[in-house]
């Protein structure tokens, strides 16, 4: 291989705890952004499907609730069907997720 090959990126098998709570953060706070702006909806908003997206993002924000508790006891990354390590291409686009996809597809 010569020195002007770009080397392949090597991903970690398991992502950092630091790196994690980052990401969750992030969801965190996006999520309790989606909460206030349904919360500031006016009077014209239809409040069936409001209520509903209030539902979907405070499940949301539980679910990454519950991540951030699993990196604070070292469980994160793993999965819970498996127990294998989640990909962290996976956790890089769905932090909070607790299944791998072999698991999510097979209805865990």
């Amino acid at each position: 291989m010569s020195l002007d090959t770009p080397r392949p990126e090597v991903r970690p098998e398991r992502m950092a705890a630091h790196e994690a709570l980052q990401r969750l953060a992030h969801e965190r706070n996006a999520r309790l952004t989606q909460l206030r702006a349904i919360g500031e909806a006016g009077p014209d908003a239809d409040e069936q499907v409001m209520s509903a997206q209030e539902d979907t993002v405070r499940s949301v924000l539980g679910q990454v609730e519950e991540a951030v508790a699993r990196v604070q006891e070292g469980g994160y990354g793993l999965c819970q069907g498996c127990s294998r390590p989640i990909p962290v291409e996976r956790l890089e686009i769905l932090p909070y997720t607790r299944f791998c996809v072999s698991c999510r597809r097979a209805g865990a």
